[in-house]
């Protein structure tokens, strides 16, 4: 099967410019889909062409099909990366790009079924004998919740049945509160995937995720690539991860590794996936939880300590191409850590949109900032709040941590509010730094973590600064690229022959 020539990517942020950047490294042309609200972006800077596909809302944009297949159609690309969240794991989607003779860059529809409905999964790996946590298929009504939660024993959580990411998911401590649960956690499930099905899980207490990450090809060859410790979540959210897991005991590590590649295997998947599993602190256990049948925003940290490239290797497997290398030829080095970037404020973790009025990134030897925007970018209110994911890697863990508390130190961001602060300060944590927490972490150190913050952590002092000149200059220079192009086109970038690092206002 030939490479793909041109690749539509449908997504936004920065796993766009992720996947463009990708696509560049192979000689392959990467044509953006854009909202309304996208138009302006860094990817839509850097890809070689973009089409608009609809206005900001995502329901009329990232998360309608027929507008993505159509856009692909259009611009002639012989493949799609979805990127993940949004429709990414609809098995629909897939199933709509085969049906248009457009190679998906991920598992087929009937894979898909299999792998990313929760539900599904779930049913798999019990017949497998893999431990799975007590919880639900997809609960078709409200009125019969009250009966599986008496059944499971309170607190629950309510999960989306088609889609991650802490979208769509409630926890219930008691009776009362299951409908307001219900309500929104469908609601958001919604919105975010399409999707509004949900299951019920048990809530665990003091527990570790812990997560794998896999690959197949269409040969039947499954390999994994280490494991990721998510556990340090608000809210369902993960805000840092790492790889590999630390404190994970060596034979414990070695069973969710095989329990995630028997999983995969019996499943006919082809593509990047990751196996999630929760190890309950107070039981001494592990339990599978779900499959994310698409790459992982944490997938950073892997390619860090495995040396390999994620995106590359989705692209040529969905191309129909060999895995290049085999289990016994992977190796693990060093580690790796990841921490998400925020626009939002900083003790609520509410989201704070705006526009970056000063922006300085973080750099140096094993620094890497995964970042979809620039100075001058509007942060919007129609999508994740998120500016860049900050990753690190170390000889040791304890190198690693120094490191990123070091690049989190030079990290600067105007005009709006971040999570920068909150980052710095686990960095400091000696529980944290020893490698023992679980997913009580944040509300255990709270005093520590979510106390008032004072200027010297909150760039209070150089925003009041820098903010009022900033703001004159970036709007009163008109956005002018070189050789006097104007701003993205629906049909072609106006930057592709200029120079890729300007910016506007700059």
């Amino acid at each position: 099967m030939a490479v793909p020539e041109r690749v539509l990517i449908a997504n936004r942020g920065e796993i766009a410019v992720r996947i463009i950047r990708a696509c560049f490294d192979e000689g392959i042309e990467a044509v953006l889909a854009v909202s309304e609200a996208d138009r302006e972006s860094l990817g839509a800077q850097l890809a070689d062409r973009v089409i608009c596909i609809g206005p900001a809302a995502a329901s009329e944009s990232y998360l309608d099909i027929d507008r993505l297949v159509a856009a692909a159609k259009m611009s002639g690309c012989d493949a799609l990366h979805p990127g993940y969240g949004f429709v990414s794991e609809r098995p629909e989607f897939s199933a709509a790009c085969a049906e248009a003779g457009i190679v998906f860059v991920g598992p087929s529809a009937e894979a898909m079924r299999r792998s990313g409905d929760k539900a599904t999964a779930r049913a798999r790996a019990r017949e497998l004998g893999i431990a799975v946590g007590e919880g639900s298929g997809v609960v078709t009504s409200e009125t019969d919740l009250p009966a599986i939660a008496d059944k499971i024993g309170y607190p629950i959580l309510l999960k989306a049945a088609g889609g991650g990411g802490g979208r769509g998911m409630r926890r219930v401590d008691d009776l009362s509160h299951l409908p307001g649960a219900w309500a929104t956690a469908t609601a958001e499930a919604q919105q975010a995937f399409g999707d509004g099905r949900l299951f019920v899980e048990r809530f665990v207490r003091h527990a570790r995720h812990v997560e794998v990450q896999v690959l197949a090809d269409a040969d039947g060859n499954v390999v994994h690539l280490g494991n990721r410790d998510c556990t340090l979540q608000r809210r369902h959210q993960k805000l840092i991860e790492e790889a590999p897991a630390p404190d994970l005991p060596e034979a414990l590590a070695r069973e969710i590794f095989e329990a995630a590649t028997r999983l995969i295997a019996s499943l006919d998947y082809q593509g990047a996936a990751t196996c999630e599993f929760l190890l309950d602190r107070d039981r001494g256990d592990y339990l599978f939880l779900e499959i994310n049948a698409r790459l992982q925003v944490e997938h950073p940290v892997t390619e860090m300590i495995t040396q390999r490239d994620l995106v590359h290797l989705q692209i040529s497997v969905a191309n129909g191409e060999p895995l290049p290398f085999k289990q016994e030829d992977l190796r693990v080095h060093g580690a790796a850590i990841e921490c998400r970037i925020y626009a939002e404020d900083p003790l609520k973790f509410l989201p704070s949109p705006g526009k970056i009025v000063q922006l300085r990134t973080p750099a140096g030897p094993y620094v890497r900032d995964d970042s979809g925007v620039y100075e001058g970018s509007e942060i919007s209110v129609y999508y994740d709040p998120m500016i860049s994911k900050l990753i690190v890697w170390g000889a040791t863990r304890a190198e690693a941590v120094e490191r990123m508390t070091r690049a989190l130190s030079e990290y600067r961001v105007g005009g709006i509010r971040t999570n920068l602060a909150f980052h710095r300060r686990v960095m400091k944590n000696a529980d944290f730094r020893r490698g023992r927490y679980d997913t009580s972490f944040i509300e255990g150190h709270r005093a520590e973590l979510l106390r008032p913050l004072g200027l010297e952590e909150s760039d209070d002092a150089l925003d009041a600064a820098i903010t009022a000149a900033a703001l004159h200059a970036i709007e009163s220079a008109a956005p002018t690229a070189p050789n006097g192009a104007g701003p993205p086109s629906t049909e072609r970038s106006a930057w592709q022959s200029g120079n890729l690092n300007w910016r506007p206002g700059v």
